[in-house]
């Protein structure tokens, strides 16, 4: 914590440092010499016009660069963060561009308890990038759709129980990095009252350091189950959208403006966006062709063929019923 407050005083010292000087240069008078008994202007029309050409691109570049270094300061403290935890940032490594990711024969055989407890290859998972890129499966004519710039801000809800640390926080990541800001409200983490000691404190201080003021934690003191733990985290959320989502997902980018603006245009929408499955064993990202999500009689998840007449259309854009 004490680490991190020095970064922020540093770059807000920084910050004032440059903006001071600025000024300075904006509002500085001419500035006169003696030349013998007499004074003079030493700036003439001709020396203004060559610092307007010349000075101020070199403040501008001396600018850019101290913002660069800072950044650059900044990025390094935060992904200590994930380092701490034994974990890894940024858009390459294995499982890049979702690809299967593999272990070496040693790590397998460390992977094997893991993978039982949580019923996906969770030691793998640790070894895989939380900011790792995945692919864009959507339609061309889905990217090329425009959407307003007054859409409603949306508050994800992940729900979790003894979720392996990593995923949840590759959960977290991918929602950060593939929603546009101005669109993402805040995230909610439901611990549907948890015993891995992984998922109190740690996971508590990464995102309150990573993410200050972005994310919260609820913290359930008994097992209340899946509905509940999803009204407890819709009582903390204050966006005008909830998304629900399980704690072991990847966003795509342009995931939000669809949901978003179907919602818009009438708020009594529940919205399900298309899912993809990522393989449990090496963290592939595997497409599913269109279909539709409904259940079963039995209330079993299940994939549905879209019906004719959205065949008829001939537009992958358009949403199923």
């Amino acid at each position: 914590m004490a680490s991190l407050r020095r970064v922020k005083v540093l770059l807000v010292l920084n910050l004032i440092a440059v903006a001071g000087f600025v000024l300075f240069l904006a509002k500085c008078r001419p500035i006169t010499t003696k030349s013998g008994d007499s004074f003079h202007d030493i700036h003439p029309r001709a020396e203004v016009a060559n610092l307007t050409a010349h000075g101020v691109s070199s403040i501008q570049d001396a600018v850019l660069k101290r913002l660069s270094l800072l950044e650059d300061i900044v990025y390094r403290q935060l992904n200590g963060l994930s380092k701490s935890l034994g974990l890894i940032e940024g858009y390459g490594g294995r499982g890049k561009g979702g690809l299967p990711a593999t272990l070496s024969p040693e790590e397998e055989e460390k992977a094997k308890g893991p993978h039982e407890k949580y019923g996906y290859n969770s030691y793998l998972s640790e070894k895989i990038s939380l900011d790792r890129s995945i692919p864009d499966y959507r339609p061309t004519k889905c990217k090329e759709l425009k959407y307003g710039k007054d859409l409603p801000q949306i508050s994800i809800i992940f729900i979790f129980v003894n979720e392996a640390l990593s995923v949840i926080l590759r959960s977290v990541h991918s929602a950060v990095n593939h929603t546009p800001a101005p669109l993402l409200k805040e995230i909610i983490l439901v611990d549907d009252n948890s015993d891995e000691e992984e998922l109190k404190a740690p996971l508590e201080e990464y995102v309150n350091k990573r993410y200050p003021g972005l994310v919260k934690v609820v913290r359930n003191q008994k097992r209340e189950g899946l509905i509940r733990a999803r009204i407890e985290g819709w009582k903390a959320a204050t966006g005008q959208v909830t998304g629900f989502f399980d704690a072991h997902v990847e966003f795509t980018a342009g995931w939000a403006e669809p949901v978003l603006s179907r919602i818009q245009e009438n708020r009594k929408r529940v919205i399900l966006p298309s899912i993809d499955n990522i393989k449990q064993d090496n963290f592939e990202v595997q497409r599913y062709e269109n279909s539709a999500h409904g259940y079963s009689w039995e209330l079993w998840c299940m994939y549905i063929s879209p019906p004719k007449d959205w065949w008829d259309a001939g537009d992958p854009s358009l949403p199923i019923r």
